[in-house]
């Protein structure tokens, strides 16, 4: 009965990590991570995996022209926010995340990334964090990761993102995660992934300053799907700029981007679907209309949506030619 008090009265009057430790507010993100910097753009990202669910809403902040921050292993989301705002208010990298570090109890069990618009870049792995655990900062960028299989996770993300200089950053993240994957990654396995770039300066419009927002929550190879849909939002990218191309009148350049998105995605019928429209609208109608066939067989839905067209304008065709589009 002693032994069971003394055990109850240190448990109770133990300090507050424990229960920093079980906080909801955070949670565990035992993972890797990298947090990079364009030195030819300015783009600033964070990527990560983990065995965890939806890593990316814990894990990675970022606010263009001023920063990134990775914040995992027991993880503390108020570093994402106030690392941002410490870096904002003019502080770097390193000085925001020593400020923060300094005033957590529970920093021994943190481990967090930060790097600034400048490319000051630190990164720091508390003593208790889970063998295999720490970190590389190298220029423009830093890697880090805790529970991992082997000890050469770091060292092969960082590898993988000094070889690919000259890719787009969001491309260069994700291959250090796929290295890292390779050699062992987190030991009890994978589940989720995120990946986020933002503008390396504010130009006052927040809502295009976000670059690249890709979570992946809830999948077997996440990773995998991660590929895909980073060349999906590639390949819409091309989508964007013929819609922008239609707007302007240069159908010649419209067909261009959105035959180029078709053939990255055979097998998406919005870009079938467009490309067609935009052959109509270029007076190809034979050619638009076997494209169109082929789509409406899989989904009649889209037969429909040629008829509203014309009311906004965006398939000006004869009533012939319309004819011809939805037989």
């Amino acid at each position: 009965m002693k032994t069971v008090l003394i055990t109850l009265i240190l448990f109770f009057s133990a300090p507050s990590i424990f229960a920093q430790f079980y906080n909801k507010d955070g949670g565990f993100a035992h993972t890797f991570s990298i947090v990079a910097r364009d030195s030819a753009t300015g783009e600033l990202a964070v990527g990560v995996q983990s065995h965890w669910f939806s890593v990316g809403t814990a894990v990675s902040w970022g606010e263009a022209g001023v920063g990134v921050v990775a914040t995992q292993s027991f993880v503390n989301k108020s570093y994402g926010i106030k690392g941002l705002n410490l870096m904002k208010a003019g502080k770097t990298a390193p000085e925001a995340l020593q400020e923060l570090l300094t005033a957590d109890e529970g920093r021994e069990v943190r481990q967090v990334a930060m790097i600034d618009a400048s490319g000051h870049v630190h990164s720091f792995t508390g003593k208790n964090c889970i063998d295999h655990a720490g970190s590389i900062v190298g220029k423009n960028y830093a890697v880090q990761s805790n529970m991992m299989l082997t000890d050469n996770v770091n060292t092969a993300m960082a590898k993988a993102f000094e070889g690919s200089a000259g890719k787009p950053l969001a491309e260069r993240v994700l291959l250090s995660l796929q290295a890292a994957q390779s050699a062992g990654g987190d030991i009890r396995g994978k589940q989720s992934a995120a990946i986020l770039v933002v503008a390396g300066k504010a130009e006052g419009q927040p809502w295009n300053e976000r670059l690249i927002d890709l979570r992946v929550d809830d999948h077997e190879a996440p990773l995998q799907e991660m590929d895909r849909l980073l060349r999906l939002f590639r390949a819409y990218g091309h989508m964007d700029k013929g819609d922008l191309a239609v707007e302007k009148n240069d159908m010649n350049l419209a067909m261009k981007e959105y035959k180029t998105a078709m053939n990255m995605f055979p097998q998406n019928l919005e870009m079938q679907y467009w490309t067609a429209i935009t052959l109509a609208n270029n007076n190809s109608i034979t050619e638009a209309a076997a494209l169109l066939q082929k789509i409406y067989k899989k989904d009649a839905n889209w037969r429909e949506l040629t008829k509203r067209l014309p009311k906004v304008n965006l398939l000006t065709v004869s009533e012939a030619g319309l004819k011809e589009l939805l037989k």
